[in-house]
Order: C-alpha cells, then structure tokens, then sequence
C-alpha cells in the first residue's frame, strides 16, 4: 500500500523562473539515470523480490523515497516555469538577451504539459521501460542500483554548476546527500552478498561447472595497439575470489574456426552464391 504525504520530504523553492534551466533538469527526472528509473528499478525489485525480507524491505524503503524525489523534481521544474508563456517564447526569437534565458524552453512544457515537469529527458525523449534492471539476481541488481545511483549522481552534480540559484542548488544538495548515502547502502549489500556467496554472478553457476573452459577465466587478451593494459591489476595476480592466477596473453590467437553457414533456399531471394572454405 502506498500513502502520499502532501509535504515534499525537502523543501523545494526557486530563486527566480529560468525555462532552460527546467528543460536540464528533465534529465535526472525522465533521462535514463533520472529519478523516475531509480524510482521504478527499486520498485520493481522490491515487487519481485523473493527470500530474505530484508532486502525487500531495503528495496521499498528507497523505492518509495525515489517517489518523493520524483515529486520533488516535478515541483522544482513548475516553479522554473512559473510565468512562462508562448508569447515569451516568441518574443525571445526577437531579442537576444531574452533568448539568452528564455529561447532554451522545451516547447513541450508549453503545449503538452502546461508548465509542468515531464516523464521524458532533456531532449523530450519519452523515459523507457528498459531502462530498469530487475533480474531477480541480487548481487546483480545490486550492481546495477550501484551504477544507477553513480549516473545519477554525476549529473546532478554536473547541474548544480550549471546554475547560480540558491535555491536550486540547495535542493541539489539534498539529493546528492541522499544519492551518495544511497551508493553506501548498494555498497554494504553487495559486500554481504559478496562474502557470502562469491563475488561472480551468478554465484549458481560455480566454476568447476566450465569445466575444461576455466583457464579462459584468468586469461586478459591484448586486443589493442600497445601493452598498457598490462599494467592494471586485472591482468596480473589473482582473482578477487582466489580462485586463480591472471595470465597477460600478449599476442593472442584465435582458437575457433572460420564460420562456413548454408546458403539459404533460393526462395529467398538473396542473390548469394555458394563459397566453398577450404579446410586447413
């Protein structure tokens, strides 16, 4: 059961309309790593969510405060629209410092939306279903909520600085408060689910099942100009998990063959011929 609350969990309040600045904003509302994706990803995690009821209930807790942020920004776009109308649009392709401020507006917010935030990105492209990771894995989901909040994050705080309104920046801070408290929380879940189960997923699928495949498992193939890769840690020492030793191959070598697929049936009409590979 939902129940909204008719306060927003922060303050939102603006220093003064800036359309351009609520067209921006519409990335982390209805963009790929916007709210309403974090909002729908955890939800849908927590709906499907089976076993340690921990889990779920960490799932709805954040889910359900996304909800709110969801509001939050929808709030914050209507009151950096406040005022606007077609006829400021017009007149801004007259002037240019009026076009400064106000020819940036997202025509959408005039004529689909009546001033109001918008459940798409800042270019007007709709937010998408497949957006969302909710596999039923959750060291994999786990990540993918890691990455989610990473994104999301980083473009808020790319935001603030476009932006001298205090009052903006001030309900920036907040999220990015509570995004960073989220990253620790995604952290402490997968370093559990780590330690308890392994650190490659799915944990299910354990390595002695690749059988004669598990040297291709520490292997890091050098498929580019150069050997700097060499370098990192992922190409010398051992694996997270101790399971083995990486191996740098240099110069590495094919070791499947060349692919020789039938021609398909004539009543295809494909205008191909058939090739004949010569064995090696």
């Amino acid at each position: 059961m939902f129940r909204h609350q008719k306060e927003l969990q922060f303050e939102v309040k603006v220093d003064r309309p800036d359309p351009m600045l609520a067209r921006q904003i519409q990335e982390v509302l209805g963009g790929q790593f916007g709210e309403m994706t974090v909002m729908m990803q955890y939800l849908f995690q927590g709906f499907n969510c089976r076993g340690e009821e921990k889990y779920k209930d960490m799932l709805m807790d954040i889910g359900t405060e996304e909800i709110g942020h969801v509001e939050m920004l929808c709030s914050l776009i209507s009151q950096l629209l406040d005022g606007a109308s077609p006829e400021d649009q017009a007149e801004a392709a007259k002037d240019p410092a009026t076009a400064a401020i106000m020819g940036g507006i997202n025509p959408q917010h005039l004529l689909v939306s009546g001033l109001g935030g918008l459940p798409t990105n800042s270019n007007g492209v709709p937010w998408n279903g497949s957006y969302i990771v909710a596999s039923g894995n959750l060291l994999a989901d786990m990540r993918s909520n890691l990455h989610a909040e990473s994104q999301g994050r980083l473009q808020v705080a790319r935001l603030y600085h476009m932006t001298k309104d205090e009052g903006v920046r001030a309900t920036f801070r907040k999220m990015l408060a509570r995004d960073r408290y989220h990253q620790y929380q995604w952290m402490e879940a997968i370093k559990e689910l780590e330690e308890k189960n392994g650190v490659v997923v799915p944990a299910s699928f354990p390595p002695e099942a690749e059988k004669e495949s598990q040297p291709e498992a520490y292997e890091f193939w050098n498929l580019s100009e150069g050997t700097e890769s060499e370098e990192g840690p992922w190409a010398t020492g051992s694996a997270p998990d101790g399971s083995g030793e990486y191996v740098y191959i240099k110069d590495p070598i094919a070791k499947g063959q060349i692919p020789n697929p039938e021609v398909p049936n004539t009543a295809l009409h494909h205008d191909l011929t058939r090739k004949k590979v010569l064995s090696k």
